[in-house]
């Protein structure tokens, strides 16, 4: 089941499943608040980083040191799907590929 889809900077649609978001919650049962913040960082993220295998991570803010990584595969111009997602204390600055400021201009 389809729990919600959020838009890609790229304008492709990500699915969050209940399998993918049920992971997330085995892994980290902190973020079972987190849902539509999950959905807002694919939609709104302050940061888009490259990371493994083609994967993409949509980062948001939370804090000084609380950054919201939700990694998620774009498959095509017209699907995508969430893998996982985790709060960190840092972010690889070296692995941006996107930033919010530069599109605000």
């Amino acid at each position: 089941m389809i729990l919600g889809i959020a838009d890609s900077v790229n304008g492709v649609p990500i699915r969050l499943t209940d399998e993918r978001w049920e992971h997330i919650l085995d892994a980290h049962p902190d973020l079972a608040s987190y849902r539509e913040t999950v959905l807002d960082a694919v939609e709104n993220p302050d940061y888009i980083l490259a990371s493994r295998r083609g994967t993409l991570a949509a980062v948001i803010v939370l804090g000084r040191k609380a950054f919201l990584h939700v990694f998620y595969v774009e498959k095509d111009p017209h699907d995508g799907f969430i893998l996982s997602a985790r709060v960190v204390e840092k972010m690889d600055k070296a692995r941006i590929v996107w930033r919010k400021e530069n599109q605000e201009q």
